[in-house]
Parts: structure tokens; sequence; C-alpha cells
């Protein structure tokens, strides 16, 4: 992300970049990490790694981009098809702010189990006590709100108390109204308040781990003001921008490899008409026998074909195809 070459610059005098021609003497947003010089994770070897017989999956952090071993992240990762992104220890550390987002967020960690421990069992944590916390007080709310649903059906039935169920159904109107206004008011505050800060309020729990996250994650992150400039002072703005995620990364080298693969001949041909396809293929054959017959006399000789040899060879092709063309072309009808 954002590496540029460093010819043309002092670490490379005589060397001039054909793509940026001015250049600064150093590019201050290259970061020469131990990926640079080919080593790799936690542990600091290369990959493959000769003296390690341990199979194990690499897994890219999307923050400072290194490549770590699934067993040195300190946590147990969860199945590949769980999680989408994973951000290391100590980018987790630099970005502080991640552990509030990551109690509501974060895909959970496989959990080894103790007693099993020497047969290599694993188990999924399926929730935290947070988010227990949060089901409990959402049943709590529904609860209530099936009440009141049942008052007001009461409400709503024939009574011969009109006076009185006049009164009542004013009385529980002016509370649902009351309670539509309290709710419109929050969710209006919510939207222009900072995400962050409102996680930041509850207790969350922060580890020396790696933490793994599912798909969308970043479109959750807050975007207000102090947020962005957060982010920013942390150099981590690319969060917030869906172009920069690995399922974006993994598409756009899925559609350059299909590009790769694309015969240029091909696409030529099928841009073409019946006659000029035909034109085409015509001569792309006679070029092809001719070079082959030309470079046949220099193999047999054993002499070294020269750029002079090529140059003389395309000179005499062009004149002959001049001549070809001069003349009146017939074609079946």
């Amino acid at each position: 992300r954002n590496f540029r070459c460093d010819c043309g610059n002092s670490k490379f005098k005589n060397l001039q970049c054909k793509l940026l021609p001015e250049k600064g003497k150093v590019n201050s947003g290259n970061k020469y990490n131990d990926n640079f010089y080919g080593l790799y994770c936690t542990c600091k070897r290369p990959y493959p790694d000769p003296e390690d017989e341990i199979p194990d999956e690499m897994i890219q952090c999307i923050v400072c981009e290194d490549w770590f071993h699934g067993r040195h992240l300190g946590a147990v990762p969860p199945e590949s098809g769980d999680f989408h992104e994973m951000v290391c220890q100590a980018c987790m550390n630099h970005c502080h702010f991640l552990w509030a987002y990551a109690s509501q967020l974060a895909v959970p960690p496989l959990a080894k189990v103790n007693s099993l421990e020497g047969e290599g069992v694993f188990l999924k944590v399926k929730e935290s006590e947070e988010q227990r916390k949060e089901i409990k007080k959402e049943s709590g709310v529904e609860h209530q709100e099936m009440k009141e649903e049942k008052q007001m059906e009461q409400f709503n039935e024939p009574s011969t108390s009109s006076g009185s169920d006049f009164l009542n159904i004013y009385g529980y109107c002016s509370k649902f109204l009351q309670k539509f206004l309290v709710e419109t008011a929050k969710i209006t505050s919510e939207s222009s308040s900072c995400k962050l800060k409102e996680l930041q309020s509850k207790p969350f729990l922060k580890k020396d781990t790696a933490t793994f996250w599912p798909l969308n994650w970043r479109s959750k992150l807050c975007t207000c003001e102090d947020c962005l400039k957060m982010y920013s002072e942390l150099e981590v703005q690319f969060l917030t921008d869906e172009c920069d995620t690995v399922l974006a990364y993994e598409n756009k080298g899925t559609s350059d490899q299909e590009t790769e693969r694309r015969d240029p001949l091909m696409d030529t041909l099928n841009s073409m008409n019946r006659v000029q396809q035909v034109e085409l293929i015509c001569e792309y054959n006679d070029l092809k026998t001719e070079l082959t017959d030309y470079l046949r006399r220099f193999a047999d000789e054993g002499t070294v074909v020269k750029r002079e040899d090529i140059q003389h060879f395309f000179e005499e092709f062009q004149s002959r195809k001049r001549q070809r063309t001069n003349r009146m072309q017939y074609y079946c009808s």
C-alpha cells in the first residue's frame, strides 16, 4: 500500500525512474519492514522456512501488511471462512480504539479446551459477557413492549363506561406520543454523535492478541470529525476506504489475471469483419513462414542473428507486402 520504487532517488543515484523522472531524495512514505528483507511474523523467519516442519497458514495484517503464522498471533484464528481480515497484536496496540469495536464486531477466536489440550481440540467462543447482557436487555425491552400492546388491546375492547374509557385512551395515546418523540430524538442524537465514544462508555476487554474481523466491518467505524482526525494522526485513514479491503484487492487481482490471460491477437480478430480476419490470418501465416525460413539459414550456418539482420528481414518483408497490395485482389462471392 502506497509503496513506491526507489530508483532515481538517493538510494540509486545513477538509475533514473521511468515512471516518475523527478523524485525527492527519499520516499518518505515507504516503510522498510522485515517483509522488505524477506523476514516474516514475530519469529522473524523467511517463508517458506526450511527449518520449520509445522504446517501453518500465513495471515496478513491489514494495517501493517506484515504476514504472520497463525500460531504466533496470541489467539487461535477462527476457521478461514468465518473471518475476512486480521489485525495483529502490534497494530491493535497502535490502533487502541479498535478494542472498543472488537467487543461488538470482531469474530471470536477459537478457544482451546484445557482438558483436551493434548488432543488439540478447539471450541468456538459463541458470545461474550457483554453480548449476553445486550441480549438480556433487548429481551427486556421486547417484554415491556408486549405488555404495553396487551394493555392497549384491553382498552380497545367495547365497554359501557365510555367517558372513563375515552380518558384512559387519551392518556395512553399521549404516553405513546411522548415515547415516540423521545425515541426520535434519541435516534437523531445517535446519528450525529460519535459511535466510538458510545462504545468506549461501555466496558470492554483489551488483550495482547490479534483480532479477526468479518465482512463489511469497516463500514461500521465512526466517521465523525474527531475520529477522522484520529485516523489521520495514526496514519490509518485507509480503514474507512471500502476499496482497500482484502476482498477488493482479491477481486482486482482476479480481474487483472483474466485480462492478462486474454490473447490480444484474438481480441483484434474479434473486432474485425470476415474479410479483414482472413487477410490478417494470411499475413500472419506469411510472416511466420518467411521468418522461420530466414532464421533457419542462421541456424544451419551456426552464426549469430544480429539486430541488423532482423531489420533487413522486416524491410524486405514490408517491400514484398507493398508489391502484393498494389496488385488487384479478387475475392470469392
